[in-house]
């Protein structure tokens, strides 16, 4: 193991973009599928990653969605969750907010308590094996309609207690985030935050969107910000936190090399970014490949993590205080390198 990679993986970090959907391995999707006697377009292991090979966003969606199909009961999404708490665990993660898809199980006539309990079943395994915090994100499909998201946020009003923030993910290009304003607004008064995907494939002028017409308070990706100076420079002003997430840039083509990711030019632009996996099994890494990845194509040193890491703390949705205690831990293991 190098030095860098021991480094990352001992790096008190936080993980703030991570589709629990995404992180299904072939491995675990051959198991549900023979649990639940479904059956799946693809004979081995290999042929699954063989698949993964996207050109763009929607390629790789239309494969995600398909394996979603194998999550059925209670205990699939609780091991989904488990699967993923034990790598992110091992990774250097002590706090993750994850983002689920109710949407995508809901329409396959699986209950949206199933989906809710079995991660909830998850964290709780997270929190009592790795003493890992974990807060819940609800993403709507925003290439459904806009009561298909309000019916999502109305199933999910008996279990808000357990759910920190709403998102918007899915196909970005054609569904701009005004789209969603009243439903955002709907959950903004029902007490959660607000994150959206925005400036991956779409332009700028999303990225706005998210921010003047939903009121976002964490905006996700945000690549495509740099294009417009105006908006880079009031990301920067206003601290508003970016979950970038490189390998998956790369995998769907919004760079076209890791050398050409712009995560070093974010951070001197002043920029609140942070390194997060996005969809690990499809995009070839979790958190601390992200990182390492990162920092070898970027020339990234040991304070440019550092300093993704402080800033996946500031940009998470935990209280003050806890997140100083994260700080100290961050500033503790700096001091000792």
């Amino acid at each position: 193991m190098s030095d860098l990679t021991t480094f990352i993986a001992g790096l008190p970090k936080a993980e703030l973009h991570l589709h629990i959907e995404g992180s299904l391995e072939p491995e675990l999707m051959f198991a549900l599928a023979r649990r639940n006697g479904i059956a799946i377009p693809f004979a081995t292991v290999e042929e699954v990653r063989d698949a993964y090979r996207f050109s763009r966003l929607q390629d790789f969606l239309d494969i995600y969605y398909q394996g979603a199909e194998v999550l059925v009961r209670r205990e699939d999404f609780r091991d989904l969750a488990i699967a993923y708490f034990d790598r992110a665990a091992a990774d250097g993660v002590v706090h993750a907010e994850i983002m689920f898809d109710p949407q995508t199980h809901t329409a396959r006539g699986v209950p949206f308590e199933t989906v809710v309990t079995g991660l909830l079943d998850g964290i709780a395994d997270a929190e009592a094996r790795h003493g890992m915090s974990v807060r819940l994100i609800l993403c709507f499909l925003r290439h459904l309609e806009e009561a298909d998201a309000f019916a999502t946020l109305e199933a999910a009003r008996p279990w808000l207690d357990h759910i920190a923030a709403v998102g918007l993910d899915s196909s970005e290009l054609g569904h701009p985030p005004e789209k969603f304003a009243r439903v955002f607004a709907a959950a903004r008064s029902a007490g959660l935050r607000l994150v959206a995907h925005a400036g991956e494939e779409g332009p700028p002028e999303y990225v706005l969107q998210a921010l003047d017409v939903l009121g976002i308070d964490r905006l996700d990706h945000g690549n495509r910000s740099l294009e417009d100076p105006l908006l880079t420079a009031r990301l920067a002003r206003s601290a508003m936190t970016l979950t970038v997430c490189p390998l998956s840039n790369l995998k769907l083509c919004v760079v076209d090399d890791m050398a050409d990711h712009p995560i070093d030019r974010m951070l001197r632009e002043g920029l609140r970014a942070t390194i997060n996996s996005d969809d690990p099994a499809y995009f070839g890494g979790y958190v601390a490949d992200n990182y390492r990845a990162a920092a070898e194509a970027r020339s990234l040193s040991r304070a440019d993590l550092a300093l993704l890491a402080r800033n996946s703390f500031l940009g998470s949705f935990l209280p003050d205080a806890v997140v100083a205690g994260h700080l100290a831990r961050l500033d503790a293991y700096m001091a000792a390198q």
